[in-house]
């Protein structure tokens, strides 16, 4: 095979980006104000450190998320494809909310949804 286009493509797409760069950092503003170094986020000034500890609980909820979301996106994948996949892609729809379903139970189960201090059951 002949990989000489591609390397012809990452060579210019390479001199594009820094020619970009090079181009930006000759021809734009500098700003020495005081102002300039201190963080700024939606208009609102910050306040105390950045180093706030956060529970894990946070995390948890944040992969729960993760989680369920990543089953919307397979769901939707398989709405648009239904007719083609016939009665086994419904069949492994239905599997993959059952799944879904019994992972929910087990969490709510074992206290993994529960925010209250020393709720949390061992799964045993």
């Amino acid at each position: 095979m002949n990989f000489w286009p591609l390397a012809v493509y990452i060579v210019l797409v390479g001199m594009l980006v820094m020619a970009m760069l090079s181009i930006s950092f000759v021809l734009g503003q500098r700003h020495h104000d005081r102002a300039t170094g201190s963080p700024y986020e939606s208009g609102i000034l910050s306040e105390g450190s950045a180093r706030v500890r956060f529970s894990a609980k946070f995390y948890l909820i944040a992969m729960f998320f993760v989680i369920f979301d990543l089953e919307a996106v397979f769901l939707f994948a398989w709405a648009v494809a239904v007719r083609e996949t016939g009665w086994a892609g419904y069949a492994e729809a239905l599997l993959f909310i059952m799944v879904l379903l019994a992972t929910l139970a087990y969490l709510w189960r074992v206290g993994a949804l529960d925010w209250r201090q020393g709720s949390r059951r061992i799964a045993g």
